[in-house]
Order: structure tokens, then sequence, then C-alpha cells
């Protein structure tokens, strides 16, 4: 039987006793009904997991006995940055979820001219915790236990001014003429630029290619951004990750 998987932000020494975190404590106990005395796996988010049973349940609180370390799987050897240009919300956290079970390292909300939602400094700071929560979920749910890094939302003509020149650069666009399945390059490094519902501004498109991103197209047929990304990402992983 597969053990529940629940991320715990600490240092974990085996036989150290420790609080889980609210939500994984609740669902542990009142969603999947957990007693003391059962088996989990928990992970920091750093690439450390170990084996842990729960030992006392007091209200609220959850605490679990940290037991030996496991053998957890491996991050892909190609290192994703997903700069994704914000969707409206149940379509940025299914790519952010998606894009985490492909292996992705880094994702970087950024704001585009035809970005449909706009945000102040709060806004941001809780879209980033938003999408970070969303992301550690799909750490739990897919076996991961590297936590990949959510930025705060950017414009997106900061971030590529700002972004270092380093690795692959991509941009989807359904006008390029080289398909991403046909590119001839050898990468460790990748980053990936994908538009929001309506697509890339071909303004944002050009300054993209100024800044060093390839367009790279996924083929006739116009995707939705949240589409667009599980293809992509696949296609990366197929090629120089670890979906072989």
């Amino acid at each position: 039987m597969r053990l529940t998987r629940i991320h715990l932000p600490a240092l974990l020494r085996v036989d150290s006793e420790i609080l889980l975190p609210t939500s994984g404590g609740n669902h542990l106990v009142r969603v999947l009904r957990q007693r003391e005395g059962a088996s989990l796996i928990v992970f920091d988010g750093l690439g450390n997991e170990h084996h842990a049973q729960i030992c006392r349940i007091d209200g609220q609180r959850v605490y679990v006995r940290i037991g030996q370390k496991t053998d957890p799987i491996k991050e892909s050897p190609l290192q994703l940055t997903l700069v994704q240009a914000i969707s409206r919300s149940d379509r940025m956290d299914w790519s952010l979820q998606k894009a985490t079970e492909l292996g992705v390292s880094t994702i970087v909300p950024v704001l585009s001219s035809r970005s449909v939602v706009r945000l102040d400094d709060k806004q941001s700071l809780k879209k980033q915790e938003h999408w970070q929560a969303i992301v550690i979920s799909a750490c739990e749910q897919s076996g991961r236990s590297v936590v990949p890094t959510v930025q705060l939302p950017t414009p997106l003509n900061q971030y590529i001014s700002s972004h270092a020149k380093s690795g692959i650069r991509l941009v989807l666009s359904p006008n390029a003429t080289t398909p991403l399945t046909r590119l001839e390059v050898n990468a460790n490094h990748v980053a990936l630029l994908i538009g929001p519902e309506g697509g890339l501004e071909e303004d944002e498109i050009h300054l993209a290619e100024q800044a060093g991103f390839t367009p790279v197209s996924l083929g006739p047929r116009i995707l939705r951004t949240e589409t667009a990304a599980v293809v992509a990402l696949s296609i990366l992983q197929a090629s120089w990750g670890d979906l072989k």
C-alpha cells in the first residue's frame, strides 16, 4: 500500500518528535481517519525523506516520530524553469500542479499584456503563497521530495531584461517555424516561456527573441495555455530529462 506523504519543512532527525503542519495533520486525521501508530512518509522539500509514525494526537495537533531515511525519487537531470504568464485562477493552479508533476524546478509567474489577472503587491504575495501550496500538494501526490520554488509574480518585460542568459531559453509561438520536437540542441537547463489565455503579443515575443529566447511551436493546432504547458514540458523531459 502506498503511504501518505506529507511535507514537513523541518530538520528531520531520526527518533525526533515533530508537530505536523495543521493542513497535513488535518488531512491525516480528519480526512484519512488515521490514528496513532499509522505510518506515513515525511519530506523536507530539499530532497530528504523519512519514514514516520503518528505518535500522538492532541486535539488539532498531530505529532509524528521520525524514522529511518528513505531513498527518494531522484530529480530530473534537466533543470526546468517554467515562465508562465498568469492565467485565471483555476487554469493557473492546474498548470502549476501539472508542471510540478512533470519535474519543473522553478516557476516564474509573469504578467503579460494579455494577462486578465492584475495584482498589487499584497495580492502578489497572497498568490505566491497559494501557488506554493499547490506545488507542495503536487509533490506530496507525485512522490517528489524537492519542492520547486514559486517566485513572486513579475512583469514579463522586467523578467526578460533581468534574467541571466544561461542555458536554453524558449518561447512558445504559434508562428514559430521550429517545432519543439525537432530542436537539435543538448541541454541541462531550459527556461520555457508560455503566454496566457490570449497568447503573447508579437512585441513580447520579439522582446524575448532579442533577449535570446528561441521561438518554438507545438504543431498546427492552437492549444490552451494550460495544455501547452503540459505538452511542452513533456516533450522537454522526454528529450533531455527523465521521461524515457
